[in-house]
């Protein structure tokens, strides 16, 4: 029914349909009909290409935003630290450049002006640029007023800071407010912020995961045409084996998910054979209940071979899995989609459902949207690094197991 809205979407703003799941997309259109008063699909089809307006608002309700400040804190300090750093080599009189995109409801671009403010930046050395798709979320961005859903963490310093308490929420500063200039775009669109100059700082974070691949590999060359050639780019911790397979390098900073061009390596002067690479192990999972692809399970006699079940819970996802019934596993992962909407766990099976089906790029797909909604999701990063390594991406591997051990040391203290 929505293969027509699948591609819209995808034309418009670059969306796979496979990472958000159909039912998401299916019951975005029916909101919109049902709001704009049709009762037949391709009466609101007609109406949907004629209307600039509502092809705007069927976008706006298939983006969902999901954002709140200081989000990965550490990519604010890395941002602090290699701003300080770089002000020194700027030309006389001009400021430091950062975009934000997708910007969502401006937590993000706000979080990025009040780390600079913190670490002692005056407000004439910097300018913070944020660009949205959607015009919904850009007029909250530009109010400026937050619930509490927007400040989650112990650290909550800034807000008293930079806020003044409004109902039942709370007002930015003026001072923040007025560093950030929001702007209406999309990275699919020819020549976006053609007229500007580059940035010394790129933030796009989780954004890329929703692409396919194409469109991915599409969208990195237009960051790296909107980031200065010595500019660093932050992303989403589901990303950084993307980055790592283009021509970008991590700078090395923990949890701060930034990268820059790779700087060019020296031809070698000998043709004798370097050092040998270790063996990179993947590591163990906590759980694996399905972690190589494998023959399916033989059902114990005790277990009926289900025909329908009409169940999505987590628990029935895992016996159907766990029993060899991949198909209905992954029918039940529908429905949880549909009735719950996107979840770490839900993604996390899909990702092994399709890792057992031998479907490898579908499968890192599904991984990197769990770490997106869960950036600690044990056996995500387990899976995902065995999946890299399995493909000669030893880097990025290493980068995942690195995490793993992190979150297992943390746990633990």
């Amino acid at each position: 029914m929505t293969e027509r809205f699948e591609a819209f979407l995808k034309g418009r703003i670059g969306l796979d349909a496979e990472s958000v799941g159909r039912v998401v997309i299916e019951r975005a259109v029916r909101q919109r009909m049902a709001a704009s008063g049709y009762v037949d699909i391709d009466r609101y089809w007609l109406s949907l290409n004629a209307s600039a307006g509502e092809q705007q608002a069927l976008v706006e309700a298939v983006v969902v935003p999901e954002t709140w400040f200081f989000r990965y804190p550490e990519s604010f300090a890395a941002l602090a630290t290699l701003a300080v750093e770089r002000l020194p080599t700027l030309s006389p009189g001009r400021p430091l450049r950062i975009l934000s995109l997708p910007c969502s409801t401006g937590e993000e671009p706000y979080s990025i002006v009040m780390a600079l403010l913190d670490a002692g930046l005056a407000p004439g050395l910097f300018q913070v640029d944020a660009v949205d798709v959607s015009e919904r979320v850009l007029a909250s961005a530009r109010a400026a007023l937050y619930g509490r859903n927007s400040f989650r963490g112990e650290e909550l310093g800034f807000r008293e800071r930079h806020f003044i308490p409004f109902g039942d929420g709370f007002s930015l500063a003026q001072e923040v407010i007025g560093k950030v200039r929001f702007m209406r775009g999309n990275l699919l669109e020819p020549g976006l912020l053609a007229g500007e100059a580059p940035y010394d700082f790129v933030f796009c974070r989780n954004l890329l995961i929703y692409f396919d691949r194409p469109t991915q590999a599409s969208v990195l060359e237009v960051l790296k045409r909107l980031m200065r050639p010595d500019g660093a780019m932050f992303i989403g911790p589901a990303e950084a084996g993307l980055l790592s397979q283009s021509d970008m390098e991590a700078l090395g900073i923990a949890h701060a998910f930034v990268f820059q061009r790779a700087k060019a390596r020296p031809a070698s002067k000998s043709a004798r054979p370097g050092p040998a690479v270790a063996r990179l192990e993947p590591p163990t999972p906590r759980v694996v209940p399905m972690a190589t692809p494998r023959p399916r399970a033989t059902l114990p006699a005790s277990v009926p071979k289900p025909v329908v079940i009409e169940n999505s819970s987590l628990e029935t996802i895992a016996a159907l899995a766990n029993a060899g019934h991949s198909e209905e596993a992954r029918a039940a992962c529908e429905r949880h989609l549909a009735a719950h909407g996107p979840s770490a766990e839900v993604f996390y099976w899909f990702g092994l459902l399709s890792d057992v089906a031998g479907r490898g790029d579908e499968a890192l797909d599904y991984y990197r949207k769990t770490l997106y909604l869960q950036p600690q999701h044990a056996e995500a990063l387990a899976h995902l690094s065995t999946l890299l390594a399995a493909r000669g991406d030893l880097a990025g591997a290493r980068r995942l197991q690195e995490r793993a051990s992190r979150g297992v040391n943390n746990n633990g203290r």
